[in-house]
């Protein structure tokens, strides 16, 4: 009797397998039917990748090769770092996501801000760039920024724990920007703020190639069909937009 009924526990599990097997494979699939409806391929231009999404191509992704253009001296100067980050209100214990941190320029600036109980996640996809960000933080004895290889979908964050999740002129490089907005706003706490800082393209005197600058429109367009509420678009900065949304569920 015992060895029938540890034979049908058997037959039931390995059903039971099968039909959780069954309802994966087909959510996979109905994800790859939605994302290839989702995104639009053609004739890519110099600068992009000829993947389009909501009428933009997206573009090429800034190589760590070059990541000593992010520590250019001039940086502060033509960019006003320390103006963007002043502008994100932050508060002493925060947790901040740098999404695209590269070598931790800014990640390290917010990292003083938010003094020794607050906690910078940055997050890039390239392994190199994540190894430059955490040198980067040993030489100037900085502890309170993790960094996080992501994914090209995915940021791998805790979920509904982050504060603010900023992204400095890297959102238009995302080969997934809906999946990776997406996975941002589950890491966010329900009115957790998500910052979109990119070069302005409606300002042709803006020195950077077209595909790596956005309107505050398409930054609009891009963000609604997310959990997202634009809370308000600073223009303080010489060359890029400072737009802000909150989660609002």
């Amino acid at each position: 009797m015992k060895q029938l009924i540890a034979l049908i526990s058997v037959v039931l599990l390995s059903m039971l397998n099968q039909v959780s097997l069954a309802r994966k494979i087909n959510d996979h699939n109905q994800e790859k039917k939605t994302e290839n409806t989702r995104y639009h391929f053609g004739q890519s231009s110099p600068d992009g990748i000829g993947k389009f999404y909501m009428g933009r191509e997206i573009s090429h992704v800034m190589g760590h090769l070059a990541a000593g253009w992010l520590e250019r001296p001039e940086r502060e100067q033509e960019e006003r770092v320390s103006l963007l980050v002043e502008a994100l209100n932050l508060k002493a214990g925060d947790k901040i996501a740098d999404i695209g941190a590269g070598t931790g320029y800014i990640a390290r600036q917010i990292a003083v801000l938010i003094g020794s109980k607050g906690i910078v996640y940055g997050v890039d996809v390239q392994p190199e760039m994540v190894k430059l960000l955490t040198d980067n933080m040993k030489q100037y004895h900085i502890t309170n920024v993790k960094g996080i290889l992501g994914k090209i979908d995915d940021p791998n964050l805790p979920i509904n724990s982050i504060d603010l999740a900023i992204m400095v002129d890297v959102y238009h490089e995302f080969s997934h920007p809906y999946e990776m907005i997406r996975s941002i706003c589950k890491s966010l706490k329900p009115g957790g703020r998500l910052v979109f800082v990119e070069y302005r393209l409606e300002d042709p005197s803006v020195p950077i190639k077209r595909l790596h600058k956005m309107s505050e429109l398409q930054v609009l367009k891009e963000a609604s069909p997310h959990p997202l509420e634009w809370v308000e678009t600073i223009h303080t900065l010489p060359r890029q937009h400072i737009i802000i949304f909150k989660r609002v569920r």
